[in-house]
């Protein structure tokens, strides 16, 4: 029995949590497909600030009954 090709390197699963985790988001796990997929599970849902556009735009639509 040969073993299959490595479709994934630690070094990518690392680059992986160091990038979600430099954003401020804590890493729940780590999951790898067997076709090398590698997904991040977050601890919390990540957030998107809003700046003073998104903010208005908001506003407008709520008062105008858009959504």
């Amino acid at each position: 029995m040969s073993r299959r090709p490595r479709i994934f390197r630690q070094r990518d699963v690392t680059r992986a949590i160091r990038a979600v985790s430099g954003a401020g988001i804590g890493v729940a796990r780590v999951e790898i497909g067997l076709d090398g997929k590698i997904v991040v599970v977050t601890q919390q849902p990540a957030v998107i600030p809003q700046d003073d556009l998104d903010r208005e735009l908001a506003e407008f639509e709520a008062r105008h009954g858009q959504s």
